[in-house]
């Protein structure tokens, strides 16, 4: 799946230096080709908690 900004994606893996980790809920913010994303994370406030530049195999599409 290609994704496109805004798309909602669950982390994969954990990410040893964030505090982030497997399942973890995000949405693509920026696509770099050929495989790069970069993801935000928010807080329950609704705050950005961290953009973070990933791979698309570090993600993967939410099921709806």
């Amino acid at each position: 799946m290609k994704p496109t900004p805004w798309t909602q994606f669950v982390l994969q893996r954990d990410l040893p230096d964030t505090a982030f980790v497997a399942a973890d809920l995000g949405a693509v913010v920026e696509v770099y080709e050929p495989e790069g994303i970069e993801v935000e994370f928010v807080r329950a406030s609704g705050r950005t908690q961290a953009l973070v530049e990933l791979t698309l195999a570090d993600v993967r599409a939410t099921r709806r």
